[in-house]
């Protein structure tokens, strides 16, 4: 059986306070997974169904977190880039964090594997 995942990018050069990353990972993967639903919802449904499996990962700096989005782009994966509004901790604008899927693990692990967890 296949299995389905989403996988949360979180900037760690950006230095937030950890509520602060728990509610930028919660923007990228509910705009995340809404891009999904509209775009194959075949596949949002395999994935709601089967636990909505979640891993977190840490991106180090704004360069690696491009080099990233450029592999999922090629790679034709979902993703949703989270610019902070800036009302507490960070500039306007900042990009904090990306949501990847949900989509295939194997897919989105060829781009995401050697990442380490938050």
């Amino acid at each position: 059986m296949d299995e389905y995942k989403q996988v949360i990018l979180i900037r760690t050069d950006l230095k937030m306070g950890t509520g602060k990353k728990c509610v930028q990972s919660s923007h990228a993967s509910v705009s995340a997974s809404d891009l999904v639903r509209i775009q194959n919802k075949n596949i949002w449904k395999k994935w709601k169904n089967t636990g909505q499996k979640k891993v977190v990962l840490k991106i180090h700096t704004m360069e690696q977190l491009k080099e990233i989005v450029l592999k999922l782009e090629s790679d034709k994966l979902p993703y949703f880039i989270v610019n902070d509004a800036g009302l507490t901790q960070l500039p306007p604008g900042t990009t904090t964090a990306v949501g990847v899927g949900p989509s295939l693990s194997a897919n989105i692990d060829k781009i995401t594997g050697d990442l380490k967890l938050l």
